[in-house]
């Protein structure tokens, strides 16, 4: 069909207010499309052009080759050109024509060309023709004038090439209309259509057809193509417009690559001359612009990448292993594993990885060595605790015997070093290359056993605190039971070592089991790893009643503590980790083994600290302590105290010795006769003890004194306790002696209460803080009490008084009651008056 050309010619000189008119327009070109190819059409003469050129000036001039897309979906391709202009006047010499055609929707160009391709038509006219002309997009057979060279501008344009690629493959996208265009600054408008030129080659088709262009422009930020050319003087106005702006025509960037990987392949096929590559990448699987095609065409062609490329590759070709044929297998493998390359990364060994373990057993073994032998090689002097490693049968021949002679000596010796520290993952990753290789190491085994047991706690502990790993397993956990389930020594070694570790701090060890699930469940014993692995489903499953937590995780054992004491320590270390046994509890572990056992095992110093954290006394319903309670929880503390004091002799000492020798004497003093200087036994403990628990210097406290106010207690105690003058102990006997209990035996006994009144009035000069108590407690306590009296009972006081003491003891008691009395009969005679 024959396709519709328009032309349109600049303002001729003196036509003041007009740009410009059409002066030829094809058949089905409405109005409404002229409207919006008039802006597309136009030329703006660059700075500094002569007013009037000569003739080689005018062909220097820019010439705007345009295709743009049009609203109703057809699309233009222009060229817009200086001309003479023509005629007298004064005004400036130059003109321009623009000569365009337009496709209707879905019509393609003649030839299915590109638009580009019409770049050096013949058919491009500078004046508006009489008659017909030939469509300036029918073109000759053969390459187009713009494909020619396009080998030479690639190397030229090398420092710029990966960059221009990327942003011109991104501009080729299917996205909305009024993006923002690409710029291409040259200093000739040829070098941007040779920069299409190259994006029409190395971008498929479909992408190719979308890249709307003009080769110059002064205005770019306005522009409705995707891609536009400048000259070097418009390219900071470009920048400032927010632009993405490449100057091609200065000198070249510092860096000038990027981190589009099918952008670098592309450039390094450009820049080694191969083009036709473009064509073979596309017919291998996979997206558009996917580096790992290209990069595999490019690797097969002897073309050098760099680490990101040849990882695209590895990649590709290992989630597609049947793509390639046995010869382009062949060289990929080779290119990937050449000497030559010394800057592979992490991410292109375990691309690599990958590719070995779809290749292997798919290709024989002499295909895939070269790839095998890297990869232990990088594991062995790279570090790489990630890589997928082959199997031993990955080695046949000579290169399997190569690599081992040339690693074994660095292997041994790194696995042989005490001195530095090394990574759980670079020790599991130096056995497994070992055994891979046939390495004996068996002499250093135990060493590197003993070093790695801890080191596997630790790692897995901080890796729990700062939240890395898998899935909650430590980062290093699949390579190691990898490596249990290949190496049978290394297993029982490390299983052992582990079960060795685990009376140490059985918690750890826990929740390491925990997180990974190590295979224990052979004939090894391995009790204390056994009772570790137990404890979480027992809690679990027991709750609270640790008593029953440890009779499980006991029995998971499989060993009687009086056979095997250490499982007594990893039993206690799991349940009661974060706390100190009830004293029912700390009954229990005592009676369950001998001291003996305890003893060898270290757990007697629990039962110490469960003795001396006992609690005072249990909350009564009342939310006060309990007297009845208190006194059992007492008694228990201190028959366990007993026990422990004959049961570890030598092993109990200081402060701990002291804190159960108080127990002790609390009970005593609460049920037995205890030796003579209570007082000063009791001052001379809570010392020894310090710091001790405050219950329990309250509980040795509180028997003292509820013993010294007791009716029967010694009167040489009693004169110690007065005399010694301890704050708290008088402090402790105050708050006692004002309990209702005291009280009620005052107004029930009335000898008792003529023993206080002796006791209270007999040490009048005992130090500074007994004579202020005694009175206190004569006013507040003893007073309201024989107040409270029947006459025969106040009596009875006064005999009893007289009796124990002296006429002048009996004396002072009526002298003492009388005040009393007289006071009440004041008071009384006082209210009277007021009344009346």
């Amino acid at each position: 069909m024959s396709l519709a050309q328009v032309h349109y010619t600049s303002a001729a000189p003196g036509d003041e207010g007009m740009a410009g008119r059409f002066t030829a327009v094809g058949p089905g070109v409405s109005g409404a499309l002229l409207a919006e190819i008039e802006p597309l059409v136009r030329y703006e003469l660059p700075d500094g052009a002569p007013d009037r050129p000569s003739d080689g000036e005018l062909r220097s001039l820019p010439q705007s080759f345009t295709y743009a897309a049009l609203s109703d979906g057809s699309r233009l391709v222009s060229r817009s050109a200086p001309v003479r202009a023509t005629g007298g006047g004064a005004g400036p010499g130059i003109r321009f024509h623009a000569h365009a055609v337009h496709l209707p929707p879905g019509v393609p160009l003649p030839g299915d060309r590109l638009p580009v391709e019409a770049w050096r038509s013949p058919h491009w006219v500078a004046v508006t023709p009489g008659g017909a002309i030939p469509d300036p997009l029918a073109l000759s057979p053969g390459p187009a004038a713009v494909s020619e060279g396009l080998d030479d501008f690639a190397v030229s344009r090398g420092p710029w090439l990966a960059a221009v690629l990327a942003d011109l493959r991104r501009a080729s996208e299917p996205t909305e209309p009024g993006g923002r265009p690409v710029v291409l600054v040259e200093r000739q408008c040829a070098d941007v259509a040779r920069w299409l030129g190259l994006a029409s080659v190395t971008l498929p088709r479909e992408s190719a057809e979308r890249l709307t262009f003009t080769t110059y422009t002064r205005r770019p930020e306005s522009s409705a193509v995707r891609v536009a050319g400048v000259l070097p003087e418009d390219a900071e106005a470009a920048r400032a417009a927010g632009l993405r702006v490449h100057v091609c025509a200065e000198r070249p960037p510092s860096g000038g690559g990027t981190d589009d990987a099918w952008a670098a392949t592309a450039a390094r096929v450009w820049r080694s001359r191969s083009p036709e590559l473009f064509r073979e990448a596309r017919e291998l699987p996979g997206v558009p612009f996917a580096p790992g095609p290209l990069a595999v065409t490019a690797l097969c062609a002897g073309i050098a990448l760099g680490p990101d490329e040849r990882a695209a590759a590895a990649g590709w070709a290992a989630d597609r292993p049947y793509a390639l044929d046995a010869e382009r297998t062949g060289r990929l493998v080779e290119a990937l594993a050449s000497p030559g390359v010394d800057d592979r990364t992490g991410p292109e060994f375990d691309a690599v990885g990958r590719l070995f373990g779809a290749l292997e057993g798919r290709c024989p073994a002499a295909v895939t060595a070269p790839l095998a032998a890297m990869l232990v090689t990088e594991a062995v002097r790279g570090g790489n605790g990630s890589l997928e490693l082959p199997r031993r049968d990955a080695f046949v021949g000579p290169e399997g015997a190569a690599v081992a002679e040339r690693l074994a000596p660095e292997i041994l010796t790194e696995l042989g070093d005490t001195a530095g520290s090394r990574s759980v993952a670079r020790t599991v990753q130096l056995l497994r290359v070992a055994r891979l290789l046939g390495v004996d190491g068996t002499d250093s085994l135990p060493g590197v056993i003993d070093r790695l047991a801890p080191a596997l706690l630790t790692e897995a502990a901080a890796q729990d605190e700062e939240g890395t790993g898998a899935a909650g397993a430590p980062d290093f956990a699949p390579a190691l039971l990898e490596l249990l389930d290949e190496q049978f020594e290394v297993r029982t070694a490390l299983l052992g070592a582990l079960d060795r570790l685990a009376p140490r701090d059985p918690g750890a060890v826990a929740r390491f089991l925990e997180r990974v699930a190590l295979p224990f469940t052979g004939t090894q014993a391995l009790p204390h790893l056994r009772m570790c692995a137990e404890v979480p489903g027992a809690m679990a499953t027991l709750g609270g009643d640790r008593a029953a937590v440890w009779h499980r995780v006991l029995r998971a054992a499989g060993l009687s503590p009086f056979a095997e004491p250490l499982v007594l320590r990893t039993a206690v270390g799991l349940v009661w980790a974060d706390r100190a046994p009830t004293i029912e509890e700390a009954r229990l572990l005592l009676d369950a083994a001998t001291s003996d056992s305890h003893r060898a095992a270290g757990t007697w110093a629990r039962l110490v600290d469960a003795a001396l954290g006992a609690s005072a006394a249990e909350p009564s319903a009342t939310g006060t302590p309990s007297t009845a309670s208190s006194a059992a929880s007492t008694d228990e503390a201190a028959a366990l105290a007993h026990d422990l004091l004959r049961g570890f002799p030598r092993e109990i000492g200081g402060r701990e010795r002291a804190g159960l020798l108080l127990l002790d004497l609390v009970r005593e003093l609460r049920t037995g006769a205890p030796e003579p200087g209570w007082a000063e036994r009791v001052r001379t403990l809570c010392a020894q003890a310090e710091p001790v628990d405050p219950a329990l210097r309250e509980r040795a406290h509180a028997a003292l004194v509820e013993r010294l106010l007791a009716p029967d207690r010694p009167g040489a105690e009693l004169y110690d306790f007065v005399h010694g003058d301890d704050a708290e102990l008088i402090a402790a006997y105050d708050r006692t002696a004002r309990t209702e209990t005291v009280r009620t035996r005052l107004r029930a006994q009335p000898a008792y209460a003529a023993d206080c009144f002796t006791v209270w009035t007999a040490h009048p000069h005992a130090g500074k803080t007994w004579p202020p108590v005694a009175a206190a407690l004569l006013d507040e306590v003893l007073r309201p009490a024989v107040r409270a009296m029947s006459a025969e009972d106040v009596a009875e006081v006064e005999a009893t008084v007289g009796r124990t003491g002296s006429s002048g003891r009996a004396d002072a008691f009526r002298t003492w009651n009388r005040s009393s009395t007289l006071g009440r009969l004041g008071r009384r005679i006082a209210g009277r008056v007021r009344r009346g």
